[in-house]
């Protein structure tokens, strides 16, 4: 073979490989991601409750704000050095090599090319229902089975039933805090699925409420012991940059090489990157975000008991809450009480599921739920945080000394 044509050899593989991966990620953008799942293209009114799409209503915190402020101005930059300093600075908290972390904008795009990297028609991709539906989007892309699982009856993911179901897994998705239960499945049960999966199929752990969560443990130290696991993490939840985009990929190198194939040039959002290592340099901020949500989401569940709610427990800032009757009846009726709640799951056609807001905000939900229901207020509605319990509150924000 002449150089001439090994050069046009390559030259075409490369551009055919290239080609699939534009036209696979093209078509993922179309994926639905949260806020349209949950609101379906609707417009929430200025003044409504909105709480229907996990997000965390308190924004950004004061650091991250002022570093997107001070930003800016250097917008038309790619400025891909502050990206490798966020990378080197998350790399450092969790005690990981910087080739172990690649950031996204958000963690959307890294299970997208996961599933689109590791599902086919011969490879199923395994979940949990109900579970975020995202990667069943990409896995019908990829041509891949979806398998879905029933959650056990404490509404953890059922690992044995996902291995008897799929021997032909390609990636296993395991969302812990779940969504939208927000309930757990223990480090032991991922340990088990890691160890006695296919070969060469791949666990992915989604860890993007586990900042919310009691009693859980991270995933990431299965990547660090070499395993076939990828864990995501996000900024959007309780670090409250949905609207800004930024998360990671935690994974060996040749795991983050084959996600990286659909990814190609997309330089991060510099205003997001700032404000993410912004938010990791706090060390007060999770920690105060996560009282702040367990407090609110605890009053709630004390108002939801003594008026004869069913609810499942949950340790996120979302829970699935049961109408006892059409799910998708109570939605429309929160909607014209000027709440937007969360969707369901055909799974569970009489839970809705709903976001943790601020402590006024729940009481308008609660207000607002027991009209539907009832039809009249019912009970006393629980004492919430008030803002003068919660040091640090801004009505925007928390600010942080």
């Amino acid at each position: 073979m002449s150089n001439s044509e090994l050069t046009n050899g390559f030259s075409r593989r490369n551009f055919l490989n290239l080609a699939l991966a534009a036209s696979a990620t093209a078509a993922c953008s179309t994926i639905w991601t949260e806020p349209l799942l949950a609101r379906q293209h609707d417009h929430v009114p200025a003044g409504a409750v909105a709480i229907d799409s996990n997000e965390n209503p308190l924004g950004p915190c004061t650091a991250a704000r002022e570093a997107i402020t001070a930003i800016i101005p250097q917008g038309g930059r790619y400025s891909d050095y502050l990206t490798e300093e966020l990378i080197a600075a998350f790399a450092a908290t969790e005690g990981l090599p910087t080739n172990y972390v690649t950031a996204y904008p958000g963690s959307s795009e890294p299970l997208h090319y996961s599933v689109l990297a590791l599902t086919s028609p011969a490879k199923s991709y395994v979940t949990a229902d109900p579970g975020y539906e995202a990667g069943m989007h990409a896995a019908g892309i990829a041509g891949g089975r979806v398998v879905k699982t029933p959650l056990t009856s404490n509404y953890s993911h059922d690992v044995r039933a996902m291995l008897a179901q799929a021997p032909d897994a390609g990636l296993f998705y395991i969302c812990t805090p779940n969504n939208p239960t927000g309930t757990l499945t223990s480090h032991s049960d991922i340990e088990y699925l890691v160890e006695h999966k296919p070969q060469g199929s791949v666990v992915m752990v989604d860890e993007a409420y586990i900042h919310f969560a009691d009693g859980t443990t991270s995933a990431i130290d299965l990547v660090k012991a070499g395993k076939d696991v990828i864990v995501l993490r996000t900024f959007s939840k309780i670090y409250g940059m949905a609207g800004l985009r930024c998360g990671v990929a935690i994974a060996r190198p040749d795991l983050q090489e084959k996600i990286g194939q659909y990814h190609g040039f997309n330089p991060m959002p510099i205003t997001a990157v700032v404000a993410a290592s912004a938010s990791l340099k706090d060390s007060s901020l999770v920690p105060e975000r996560k009282r702040v949500n367990t407090a609110t989401r605890e009053h709630v569940f004390d108002w939801l008991r003594t008026n004869g709610f069913t609810f499942i427990p949950s340790q996120s800032n979302c829970f699935m809450l049961d109408t006892r009757r059409d799910g998708q009846n109570v939605i429309q009726a929160m909607r014209q009480q000027n709440v937007y709640i969360g969707r369901i799951w055909p799974v569970m056609p009489t839970y809705v599921r709903i976001t943790i807001g601020t402590p006024a905000e729940m009481e308008q939900f609660q207000t607002a739920f027991a009209r539907v229901i009832k039809n009249t207020v019912v009970g006393k509605a629980a004492v919430l945080p008030k803002q003068s319990e919660v040091q640090g509150l801004h009505p925007s924000g928390l600010r942080f000394a």
